[in-house]
Parts: structure tokens; C-alpha cells; sequence
């Protein structure tokens, strides 16, 4: 039984690596980076937690912070003398009356969940929306295409964010993981290959524990998928207990959580592999689990929390089954969806979670009180002093790259946290969780030049770091489209994002005119939606 169920999630998480996507092109993208670079007079909105300040100049030589300077107070001049000076060989960005932020890192982000299309198309979404960096659970396209990937974007040769690898535990195991010996031995392989880390979707007690013991001992970090399949027998208290860095969505936290059941109280005629069973009864579990701020609910919270414990949210893929409908018309799907990742996205039995056929206002119903509950312990998570980062788990349910990570972040917002620390999230907390705090996280001297400059506040209004922007009425009481990121900065590289979105609208249009039945696919996706 052991063999079975971990070669079913190899089989699972590795089967994209038979069926490769193209990896990205030389870079044509960017300038930079310069030996010396200036933002002049921006607004700072920092990822540490502290309120904006500004105007500030902020100096990078080649990919590196040098100095942050206050120029001045809102509203008055800015005095000369005090701006650091702008060297023969250096170039300067006039930010005056614009907002300075961290590179964005989605801590869930897969670089493609369908086994075609291109590298390019998925990288220059998240560029495009300030995401610099990505950690890609299981590494679909297998380790070593995406090791080549991630040096290629070290070296800035091609447009992508930075990628923290963690392979799928077992994956390219030809029989499964048998043994604690066995599992032993793959951390250490996947380690000395140059993985991150590992993405665990569940394992029999023994082999999940001696992973997880050798993966920490050897410094890498890890995260879990607590799938249906294993979570009985560890939840997610007893992966953190273990040394479990950083847990995906939220399946295993009810689970620690009940106080009357050990096991989720499964119909009798559930399958798993029945997408829509699958998602029903996943919308159903928050509510048997322990009551909010009941000593049960204190316990394990305050638990995780003492073990430094990170909870990566994802609640943007399963909104989908609040509103179907809303989902599935959001205004970028036209233009920046491949067609066949369009296709995957509506609704079927065999697309993985596309499961709302038969789904109906009680089925939303039941989501939107399991997110309410979900909401209510992220939130006090947050709030006694746990950590919980942005990822987006984009390429399923309507869920689209880039758009989607802005979705977590409005979601963050919705589920009480604050502007300030929904940014936190998306910046510091995220790098923390993924040890590079060091180097990127927040815009402090030292660290790498991973940069977003745009024109509105995303305090105010957080759709404004969308790439469609957001509405808005002007001076002369005229409705006007607004926002989007003006430009991405990575290891002091300048792109323009709106340039990138370009881009990625190219890719689209050349897929739909070699795509057969492009525009049926388009009339169903509009009858359906």
C-alpha cells in the first residue's frame, strides 16, 4: 500500500516532465543592468511592515542597493543638495509623484500545470506584475529543465523572475519511495542535483518523517500538499512537528484541528479521483473542524506558531467555487489566456479541479462560509505573530498568472489583513519562509535591486497592481482607466511591463491562429460563462 500511494503522486506531479513546454528565449527585454542607477523622488512602500515614506532617491550600482536617501518632505521642493549624485556613466529615473515597492515572490507557482505552450508566456505575466521571484512546487517540467531555467535567469539571459526549485519528493523514482532508507537516500540526491527543497504531497509516517528529518538536517526547506491520500495519519501539526517549513492551501489544518473525529467525514460513495466529490466535500471541512479561538483551535495555533511555522494561503484558486460565474468572466481572460489553457479551465471531470458542473448557489454557499472560517485563523495566524505568504497556484480554475497573485493578495485583504501587511506577506515574509532574506524581501543597502515603480498607491486600492489597472474618475470628472505596474526591476534590469504584456497578448494571438476550432472553443467558453 505504501508503494502504491507515493508512486501515485509521482506518477501524478511528474507527469509533465514527458511532455516538455519551451523554455524561454534569449532575453530581448530589459535595460541594464548600469553601473550606477537612481529612482528619484519616489514614494517608498517598503515590505518590512513600515508605513510609505518619501520622497526618497534610491542608488543601485549593477544589481546591488547602495543607498537610500531622504530627499525632502511631501510637498515641498526637493533641495538639491541633498540628492546623491549621478555619476558620468550613470542613468536616473525621474519617480517623482510615483511609489516604490519589493519585488514580488509567489511562493506557489508552478511554471506550467498543461504540458504546452511556452516558458516565455508564464514568465512575462509574473514580470509583468512585479513578481521577481518564484518558488515552483514539484517541479513539473522535472529538476533539470528547471535548474537550467533558474541559472539562465541568474544570469539575467532570459526574462524571467529568480525560481526556487523544490522537486516533487520521489520524483524520478522508478518504483516509489519504500523505506526511510530510501527516502534518505532521494534528499540527499535531490540536494547534491541543487534543489531548494522538496513539495511533499503525503507519505506513510515513517518515510515522511526520516524526509523530512534528512531534508532539514541538509538545510533545504520543504513544503506539503496534505492530499486526502495521507492526511489521517500526519496532519499538518505533525509535519511542522517533524520540521516542516512551510505548509500549501490549507488541506491538514482542519484535520488538526478536529476535536470529535480523526478522519474527515468522507460520504460513503466518495472518490477521490471524482473531481467533483474532491472539491465538494473540501468545502465542507473547516466547519468540522474546532470552533474559532476554542482551546483546541488556541492550542494548535499557538503550537505552529512556536515552531516558526509558515502557512502559504493560496486562496485564489478555490474562490473559484464562491462564484463560478465571476471567475470565469474576469476582463483579462480575452486577451491573455492561451486557448488551451482557456480550455483546461472550463468545467470537465477530467481537467484537474475544474469540477463546478452540477454547481450551484449551495455549493457556493458552502465555500463561502469554509473561507469565512479559513479567513478568520489566517487572520489570527497573522495577527499573534505567525507567517503567511502570498502564492498563487495560477494554471487552474480561472486562476491566471500574475492576475492571479494580485487576486491572493486582494484575498489577503478581504480575510483582514492590513494593506501594509498584505505587502508584508507578498515581500518579507515570503522571503523568510524561503531563507533569502538577505538578499530580497524588502529595499534596504545590501540587498538585490528587485524593484516595482508604478504610478498609483496600491495601499488605496490594491487592483491597481493589476496588469488591466483599475477605473477611476480624473480631475475633469471623466472615467479613466488607471495603474498597472509601470515597470519591473530585477537585479537592476529596467523592464517595461507594459511591454511584457505586449508580449505575452503576441503569444496568445499566434496560439488562437494555430489553434483548430479557436473560435468554437471561444463561443463555448462564452455560452458557458
Amino acid at each position: 500500500m505504501k508503494k502504491l500511494i507515493i508512486i501515485f503522486f509521482i506518477i501524478l506531479t511528474s507527469k509533465e516532465v514527458l511532455s516538455q513546454i519551451d523554455k524561454a528565449p534569449e532575453r530581448y527585454r530589459g535595460e541594464g543592468p548600469f553601473n550606477q542607477l537612481i529612482i528619484r523622488g519616489a514614494t517608498l512602500i517598503n515590505g518590512n511592515g513600515s508605513p510609505p515614506t518619501g520622497p526618497v532617491d534610491i542608488v543601485i550600482e549593477k544589481n546591488v542597493i547602495k543607498r537610500i536617501v531622504n530627499v525632502g518632505y511631501p510637498g515641498i521642493e526637493i533641495k538639491e543638495n541633498r540628492r546623491p549624485k549621478l555619476s558620468k556613466t550613470g542613468i536616473e529615473i525621474n519617480a517623482d509623484g510615483k511609489f516604490v515597492l519589493p519585488g514580488f515572490i509567489d511562493m506557489h507557482g508552478h511554471i506550467s500545470s498543461q504540458n504546452t505552450g511556452k516558458a516565455e508566456y508564464v514568465f512575462k505575466l509574473w514580470m509583468a506584475h512585479g513578481i521577481t521571484t518564484i518558488r515552483d512546487p514539484s517541479c513539473g517540467q522535472g529538476l533539470d529543465w528547471v535548474l537550467d531555467q533558474k541559472e539562465k535567469s541568474l544570469k539575467n539571459v532570459i526574462t524571467a523572475p529568480r525560481i526556487l526549485a523544490y522537486t516533487a519528493f520521489g520524483q524520478g523514482s522508478k518504483n516509489g519511495i519504500n523505506s526511510p532508507k530510501e527516502a534518505i537516500d532521494w534528499v540527499r540526491q535531490n540536494a547534491e542535483r541543487g534543489a531548494d527543497g522538496i513539495k511533499f504531497f503525503g507519505a506513510p509516517p515513517d518515510i515522511f518523517k526520516a524526509a523530512l528529518v534528512e531534508n532539514k538536517k541538509l538545510g533545504l526547506r520543504s513544503a506539503c500538499h496534505h492530499a486526502q491520500m495521507d492526511v489521517a495519519r500526519m496532519n499538518v501539526l505533525e509535519t511542522a512537528r517533524s520540521g516542516l517549513t512551510t505548509m500549501e492551501h490549507w488541506y491538514g489544518l482542519p484535520e488538526a484541528l478536529f476535536e470529535d473525529k480523526t478522519i474527515q467525514n468522507f460520504p460513503l460513495e466518495f472518490n477521490y479521483m471524482n473531481e467533483g466529490d474532491r472539491f465538494e466535500e473540501a468545502g465542507k471541512l473547516w466547519k468540522q473542524a474546532a470552533k474559532p479561538y476554542s482551546k483546541k483551535w488556541n492550542d494548535v495555533m499557538n503550537e505552529l506558531i512556536s515552531l516558526d511555522f509558515t502557512i502559504d494561503v493560496t486562496f485564489v484558486p478555490y474562490s473559484v467555487f464562491r462564484d463560478v460565474q465571476r471567475a470565469s468572466s474576469l476582463p483579462w481572460h480575452k486577451k491573455y489566456t492561451r486557448p488551451k489553457l482557456l480550455r483546461f479551465f472550463l468545467p470537465s471531470r477530467e481537467s484537474h479541479a475544474a469540477a463546478y458542473y452540477d454547481w450551484g448557489s449551495e455549493m457556493e454557499t458552502e465555500w463561502k462560509n469554509n473561507y469565512k472560517l479559513w479567513m478568520t485563523f489566517i487572520n489570527e495566524y497573522k495577527n499573534r505573530g505567525g507567517r503567511v505568504t502570498a502564492g498563487a497556484d495560477s494554471g487552474y480554475m480561472y486562476n491566471l498568472y500574475g492576475f492571479g497573485y494580485i487576486q491572493e493578495l486582494e484575498l489577503l485583504r478581504e480575510a483582514g489583513f492590513h494593506p501594509l501587511e498584505v505587502i508584508r506577506s507578498a515581500t518579507l515574509n515570503a522571503a523568510e519562509a524561503a531563507g533569502v532574506e538577505n538578499e530580497i524581501g524588502t529595499i534596504e543597502v545590501g540587498k538585490l535591486a528587485d524593484l516595482i515603480l508604478m504610478d498609483e498607491n496600491p495601499l488605496k486600492n490594491l487592483k491597481y497592481l493589476y496588469g488591466t489597472g483599475d477605473i477611476k474618475l480624473n480631475e475633469n470628472n471623466k472615467v479613466v482607466r488607471v495603474g498597472g505596474i509601470e515597470k519591473t526591476i530585477k537585479d537592476g534590469i529596467i523592464y517595461d511591463s507594459k511591454l511584457l504584456l505586449e508580449d505575452v497578448k503576441r503569444i496568445v494571438e499566434d496560439e488562437k491562429l494555430n489553434t483548430p476550432g479557436w473560435e468554437k472553443l471561444l463561443y463555448e467558453y462564452i455560452e458557458r460563462n
